[in-house]
């Protein structure tokens, strides 16, 4: 906040009790979401759908690794990059390796990303994620599969687009209730 905004208004308690007040994200619920986003990614969709379907997990684990790098770590992206890799029968790493990257990026720039807001955050994620899905096409390439097509980044685009609803969804989830006996 600007100091000298803060000198001129005359805050009172309605504009304190008015600021928006977090809860501390629990384990469980960094949990809960991840396997949530891991059930969305495992979603049996097929056509058009499925091109359009954006990588939840990779965006999970950015927000947190973003908004609470403490909750969020390397071994964490691997290990969820491990079960992805296991239920899509790929080659085994490649989305281990991908979302290690996404953290490692978001580590670097998680300072800068926090300060924008989550709108202004999507083209830098969008980034990040082109960045992954270029990873798992070299490691898909160097195990003898063939080269993707461009419907294959259009993933890229829907991830892009739902970066701000799924940063407002679990800010508003984290978002403490009022409580009517406070002050």
């Amino acid at each position: 906040m600007n100091p000298e905004k803060i000198k001129d208004e005359q805050l009172g308690k309605e504009h304190y009790i008015a600021q928006d007040v977090y809860v501390p994200a629990s384990n469980w619920f960094v949990a809960t979401s991840l396997i949530v986003a891991l059930i969305l990614n495992f979603l049996p969709l097929q056509g058009d759908i499925l091109l359009l379907r954006p990588d939840f997990l990779a965006l999970t684990l950015a927000y947190w690794n973003i908004n609470y790098p403490h909750k969020m770590g390397m071994s964490i992206a691997f290990g969820m990059g491990l079960l992805m890799d296991v239920g899509n029968a790929g080659v085994m790493g490649q989305h281990a390796l991908a979302y290690s990257v996404v953290i490692y990026l978001t580590q670097i720039f998680g300072r800068r990303l926090r300060l924008f807001n989550p709108l202004q955050q999507a083209p830098q994620i969008t980034l990040i994620l082109l960045m992954m899905q270029w990873i798992i096409v070299v490691v898909a390439v160097s195990s003898d599969a063939l080269l993707p097509d461009w419907q294959y980044y259009l993933s890229i685009v829907a991830g892009a687009l739902l970066w701000t609803p799924l940063s407002y969804l679990l800010k508003w989830l984290l978002k403490q209730k009022p409580d009517p006996n406070a002050l």
